[in-house]
């Protein structure tokens, strides 16, 4: 019997990453590759790329430089990159990188097998392409039993052009998945252990497939028999329709949580970033989803040391997070991505910029603290997810993804159990179950 061959994939930047991880997984496995949690004695080592963070060809080819030892002592370890990276500077690595064989966009990853046998074969293979057939139909069946919670990519793309972001360029235009094929695979993720679902896309709120907006494909897929929870992200607050407000109040399997990035809170600098809305725009979406679902976690994502900003521009965004309130952001200092139209203005000077993160960052912190000392001594249902470090400990998520640590000695992956919060840590929660939870 011929040995499974090992493959070890690190994942660098969003969900999308993660579950683009898991289906190239599952495209490799179709040629003999099972997983492994180390690069150690792995027969391939791939690396997901997200063009996202500061200086991320930077660190792809750091990484790429410590895998160089372990391709000398083994000439027969693979190493491929994936991932946006590798879409916008594929020739590049290659060029750079002699001990690479493998190279593929996010667009391309359903052609991994036919690479593959490439790269046995003693070739280099590259491809960044946008083909035109789409590449969930080309995919393996999802076969793994899963843990109760999975990602379900449901639109890929952008057509926003922000100033500031690649994802037009790496990852194409928007497109969105049949409404009906989304449905089998939920409902395959289910027969596999899968209770709640997270709908993604660069822009998911944009989900128009089939006379399916994201409201009614939300709906839909809460009719699927085993489905408890859904959530989505990312959204663009241009693309708050009233359908999918509503079905925050009105669709029990739809998690009161909604990370909505806004990026700035100064008009000024919204409108260079290309975001088609102002603040207010974005105040008044964030009270009507408040309206209709009160208990709502909001969280977002903000940009310090744009281009231009001012002093002014920047009290501006520390205004308006005060006037949210969010349970949590991520928050970065600008960093430039070539080709994109906010690379060829000059930079904010490095100090201001570090002191303005700094202080956006204590603010969001405090905000954050607030809102998980709040919940001690309320009740929230916990869907566990894994066993903890410690004994008779339980580790999962409450309905407005908090992580919950609980103290639950009978417990078992898969559960949703009503859970009492008694302490608040750093960046997360502490609970007991109930009688009979």
């Amino acid at each position: 019997m011929t040995e499974p061959k090992k493959l070890f994939i690190k994942t660098y930047g969003c969900q999308m990453n993660v579950y683009d991880s898991e289906r190239m997984a599952e495209s490799l496995g179709a040629t003999g590759y099972v997983q492994t949690d180390t690069a150690e004695g792995a027969d391939m080592v791939m690396i997901n790329t997200c063009h996202i963070r500061e200086k991320a060809s930077e660190k792809l080819f750091s990484d790429l430089g410590r895998l160089r030892p372990a391709k000398e002592a083994n000439p027969n370890l693979k190493i491929a990159v994936a991932g946006c990276v590798a879409q916008a500077e594929g020739a590049e690595i290659m060029r750079r990188m002699p001990l690479v064989d493998l190279v593929v966009g996010p667009q391309s990853y359903h052609r991994l097998p036919e690479m593959e046998a490439r790269i046995q074969q003693g070739e280099r293979a590259i491809d960044t392409e946008f083909p035109p057939e789409d590449k969930f139909d080309h995919l393996p069946e999802r076969k793994a039993m899963r843990g109760p919670a999975a990602f379900l990519t449901v639109q890929e793309g952008c057509d926003k052009f922000c100033a500031f972001c690649v994802v037009p360029y790496t990852r194409g235009s928007e497109v969105s998945r049949p409404p009906e094929r989304l449905l089998a695979e939920a409902r395959n993720l289910v027969s596999r252990g899968v209770q709640e679902l997270t709908l993604l896309g660069q822009n998911v709120n944009a989900y128009q497939s089939g006379g399916y907006g994201l409201a009614r494909l939300i709906r839909e897929l809460a009719k699927v028999e085993g489905i408890r929870r859904l959530r989505y992200m990312t959204s663009h607050p241009n693309d708050m329709e009233d359908d999918l407000i509503a079905a925050h109040g009105d669709c029990p399997e739809l998690m009161p949580y909604l990370h909505l990035p806004v990026q700035s809170g100064s008009d000024r600098i919204l409108k260079a970033m290309n975001r088609k809305h102002t603040a207010d725009d974005y105040l008044r979406v964030l009270d009507r989803v408040r309206t209709a679902r009160p208990d709502i976690l909001l969280t977002s994502d903000f940009i310090v040391g744009f281009p231009g900003e001012t002093d002014a521009d920047f009290e501006a965004t520390l205004s308006l997070v005060r006037k949210v309130g969010y349970g949590m952001a991520y928050s970065f200092k600008y960093s430039a991505r070539p080709g994109t139209p906010a690379a060829e203005k000059p930079d904010v000077e490095t100090v201001v910029a570090d002191a303005r993160l700094q202080e956006l960052q204590a603010l969001l912190t405090q905000q954050q603290r607030a809102g998980q000392d709040a919940m001690v001594g309320r009740e929230v249902d916990v869907l566990y997810e894994k066993t903890g470090r410690l004994d008779g400990q339980m580790v999962g998520k409450s309905q407005h993804l908090h992580a919950v640590h609980v103290t639950d000695p009978a417990g078992k992956v898969g559960q949703l159990v009503r859970v009492r919060v008694t302490e608040s840590k750093s960046n997360s929660l502490a609970g007991v179950p109930l009688q009979g939870g």
